[in-house]
């Protein structure tokens, strides 16, 4: 993976490329991978848990997955988030006060949603070496905010 990066945060955009294939799949697919093997230790927020959920939801409703494969990438991605939970190769960061008044900083600075700005603050609290991420406004502030990150988009 990247260099000597250990730990990988991981925001909604590379999760859902894990369980529904799309450009950069296999990267993301890897990074799995290398979880299960001990290389790597992945992380993603609580707040991703729902959005993802969202995400294959509005991917069953345009067409884009149909009813097996929505309940597939649901079933698939709820399963392993708790086996992977339970391994200690998946921390999954609580949603605290902390985290959302730090977050807010980031968005009176950076103009950029909630969602993102938590991204940031709930990478740094794990202190991940690298976000990955297909938002590019996400990559560029991630950046901005000298944060390691891999921009899938």
């Amino acid at each position: 993976m990247e260099n000597e990066a250990r730990v990988f945060y991981l925001d909604t955009s590379a999760i859902v490329k894990r369980y529904v294939f799309e450009k950069h799949s296999d990267y993301v697919v890897e990074l799995y991978d290398s979880s299960l093997d001990g290389e790597v230790e992945l992380s993603f927020s609580l707040w991703n848990v729902g959005e993802t959920l969202g995400v294959f939801d509005r991917y069953l409703r345009r067409g884009v997955l149909t009813e097996e494969a929505w309940r597939a990438a649901r079933r698939n991605f709820l399963g392993e988030t708790r086996r992977l939970v339970s391994l200690g190769v998946l921390k999954v960061v609580g949603i605290t006060a902390d985290l959302l008044r730090e977050s807010w900083r980031l968005i009176e600075k950076h103009h950029i949603y909630q969602a993102d700005a938590l991204q940031i603050t709930s990478a740094r609290y794990v202190k991940a070496d690298i976000l990955v991420t297909a938002d590019k406004n996400l990559c560029r502030v991630a950046g901005e905010e000298e944060l390691g990150v891999k921009c899938l988009a």
